[in-house]
């Protein structure tokens, strides 16, 4: 690549170089007039329209992140730092975040998922913690084109290629599909570690004269203005950047995790803090660790290890290249530390050291090429931007529930199971390596993953979850709902739910209507939050996410991880004999707008969201808790996308079981995605037991049968059909789509 052209301060300033970075004139003007008092030059406007960037700012978000509950007696570490941690108890904690790589993954599919799974481990192992999980959660348009074909197989590919390398297991994670995403995926990649108390690190370069050392990969030019690249719309022109997509490299990621847990775990004298060098490189993570700690930093950029050649120090500073760390180090220890990564065959180099006078100073060539504060580069603009509700939503307020007309409620099963959002997602985690380091319990395809913590009788159940649709129809009510389903997942599996991450996924803030779709679910998130005592702790804001215009569906994903605190009260959502009876806990009403069904049969979602009860939803899941918990409970499942026949299918499926239902609902109720609901079953040795602790709470339906049927029978028809013919609708809708038949 050729060398990039240095414009003059005065240059940038007439020709508003700066716009092209995505400053602001009122912004670029504050910089000059009253940060600087002169002309930023071409460097240290490039480190000003990096970290003044959403993706590292907040700017437009941080009003609504204040909003979120944050503490909580299980909280070691909130947001703030490289990942979240919560306690577990004998001196445990579990450690985990979530980060959006949706901008590089529509340009780069396979890059820009593989380095969403790099960037997000680093998160983890820079707190001193040991991956030991991932998760994904993916939005793609609708899978009727070649385009979007091409983007879920590379997204998956890319998944998979660095997740299955590096040698951590991919355990869980959704995916769905609408026409919102067509332009703009969504790739939400999660990670899950495990640290001993001692062990945990910040991110922070604090006592004067101590040494700031690079580690990893060599600086190419790849991923320059990545993190501007995330801060803005998508158009036909923007969707050429393939320059701001980074290339990763598992392996070396793999040297770079032992080679840093070594440091961390068995050179604590000399670690004085360690941190990624992730969205905007060596400037974010140079200055973040300097700012945390109220100190300076001067870096001499020639010794930074480089893999191109005349690479100026805007291009050096604003590089995202993987496999990259900054460790800030004990002067007179640093040979120590550089010795542990030579053997791992990895660079180490000393670039500069922490300094008292609270500047940020970058050296090239014998040049002072920066000098500006520390402060002055986290303590970007804050925006409160105008909310207006969304004329859809206004225009919506007339309408009633949709009222589905179901003439064959056994086809209408039939073809839901074939909706790509509902059907088996096996197509893509059996590309993943889930059972590696031989600690998962349950994997892909049920409520949440579980992984035994090795050593000990407990494990952690996580997963990855929200519905879009239902936030588009009303943000603070689905906003709730995301965290509602999420716990219930958790709960469903044995846990109790501990803490979250999310990933906010928007259009442009700047836009009234969007800004209100953040805001309202940002409320409605930090009120489960607070009712389900699950605080957030860590996160990623990615906004802009708009193609010609048009925005996604607002999506909040969230993230949760739960306790089992002993692995044997593990549950999962199959049912396991003949002869156990099968029970519902929560109330089904006429609940169609947002739901697959609506969607399925108008070809669109319209209208007010459903009512939902947050009280209920607190109430049925410590009910099913408590039974899981006195070992009463077979097999639980939580109801959500598809409704109640669905959910009785997927507990038959990979069984040799059947199942007969008889429910005192009409058939289209079948369908309705009420929240706050359990499919359980519980063994006929059990029942009673059970029914004299829990009766009053849950609704006997059915029975688990041997025989390959499924038969579910409503008040105005009966759905009946093969579990084996329900079972390959279900798992070769997806193949078929991607076939292009």
């Amino acid at each position: 690549m050729a060398k990039m052209h240095e414009f003059t301060p005065q240059e940038i300033e007439s020709q508003k170089i700066y716009q092209q970075w995505g400053l602001k004139d009122e912004e670029y003007a504050h910089i000059r007039d009253d940060i600087l008092g002169r002309q930023p030059n071409f460097t240290e406007t490039g480190l000003y329209s990096v970290m003044w960037s959403e993706h590292c700012s907040y700017k437009n978000s941080k009003p609504v992140l204040r909003k979120f509950p944050i503490e909580g007696p299980q909280v070691l570490q909130g947001p703030g730092e490289g990942a979240g941690i919560v306690d577990i108890g004998d001196q445990q904690a579990v450690v985990f975040k979530a980060e959006s790589h949706n901008h590089p993954s529509a340009v780069e599919p396979y890059e820009g998922a593989a380095t969403g799974v790099g960037g997000i481990l680093r998160d983890i192992f820079s707190m001193g913690a040991r991956p030991i999980a991932s998760l994904n959660s993916l939005r793609f348009g609708e899978l009727d084109n070649d385009r979007t074909r091409f983007l879920f197989e590379e997204v998956v590919a890319g998944i998979a290629g660095y997740g299955n390398s590096i040698g951590i297991p991919t355990v869980g994670g959704e995916i769905a599909f609408d026409d919102a995403y067509k332009g703009n995926p969504l790739v939400n990649a999660m990670s899950v570690g495990l640290i001993d108390h001692e062990d945990m690190q910040v991110g922070q370069a604090s006592g004067v004269g101590n040494s700031i050392v690079y580690v990893g990969a060599k600086t190419g030019r790849d991923g320059i203005h990545g993190a501007t690249f995330a801060s803005e719309e998508f158009d036909d022109e923007v969707e050429t950047e393939r320059s701001a997509v980074q290339v990763g490299d598992p392996f070396m990621e793999k040297l770079l995790m032992e080679a840093c847990l070594e440091v961390i775990y068995h050179h604590k004298d000399a670690l004085v803090g360690i941190q990624d060098m992730g969205a905007a490189g060596l400037v974010s993570s140079s200055s973040e660790m300097a700012e945390k700690a109220g100190t300076g930093v001067k870096l001499n950029l020639d010794l930074v290890p480089q893999r191109e050649s005349e690479m100026i120090p805007y291009e050096m500073m604003l590089s995202e290249s993987q496999e990259r760390m900054l460790l800030c180090v004990r002067r007179g220890m640093e040979e120590e530390i550089i010795q542990v990564f030579k053997e791992y065959d990895l660079d180490a180099v000393i670039i500069g050291e922490v300094t008292e006078d609270g500047q940020y100073t970058l050296i090239h060539q014998g040049e002072v090429v920066a000098n500006v504060p520390v402060t002055s580069l986290g303590d970007g603009p804050v925006y409160h931007n105008e909310s207006k509700v969304p004329q859809r939503i206004l225009d919506w307020k007339e309408l009633g529930q949709f009222q589905p007309e179901i003439d064959d409620a056994s086809q209408v099963l039939k073809d839901i199971l074939a909706q790509p959002t509902i059907a088996s997602k096996k197509v893509a985690y059996e590309t993943f390596d889930s059972q590696v380091r031989t600690s998962t319990v349950v994997g892909p395809g049920s409520d949440a993953a579980v992984i035994r913590i090795r050593g000990t009788e407990k494990a952690l159940a996580m997963t990855a979850d929200y519905n879009s649709r239902y936030i588009y129809l009303n943000p603070e009510i689905g906003g709730q709902m995301a965290v509602a389903e999420a716990a219930r997942n958790i709960v469903a599996s044995g846990g109790k739910p501990l803490a979250i991450t999310d990933c906010l996924n928007f259009g442009n803030p700047e836009k009234p209507e969007v800004f209100y779709e953040l805001d309202k679910s940002a409320d409605g998130i930090a009120e489960a939050c607070r009712q389900l005592d699950t605080p957030v702790i860590s996160g990623n804001v990615s906004l802009y996410n708009e193609s010609n215009g048009q925005a996604i569906y607002p999506s909040p994903m969230i993230g949760m991880v739960g306790l089992i605190s002993d692995v044997k009260q593990t549950v999962t959502q199959k049912f396991k004999q003949a002869g156990d009876v099968i029970y519902l806990i929560g109330e089904t009403t006429d609940a169609f707008n947002g739901t697959e069904l609506q969607k399925m049969l108008l070809g669109k979602i319209e209208g007010p969201l459903f009512d939902f009860d947050l009280e209920s939803e607190v109430k049925n899941q410590k009910t099913v808790s408590n039974a899981i918990s006195k070992g009463l409970l077979a097999s639980a499942h939580d109801l959500s996308e598809g409704g109640l026949a669905v959910a009785i299918a997927e507990s038959v499926f990979g069984t040799e079981l059947g199942a007969e239902v008889e429910l005192d609902l009409t058939a289209d109720k079948l369908f309705a995605e009420n929240g706050s609901r359990f499919i359980v079953s519980v063994e006929a040795s059990k029942q009673d037991e059970f029914e004299k602790e829990f009766g009053k709470n849950f609704k006997r339906i059915g029975k688990v049968v041997s025989e390959d049927r499924l038969r579910i029978k409503a008040q105005d028809q009966e759905i009946q059909a093969s579990r084996s013919e329900l079972q390959e609708i279900w798992e070769e809708a997806i193949p078929c789509l991607l076939k292009g038949k």
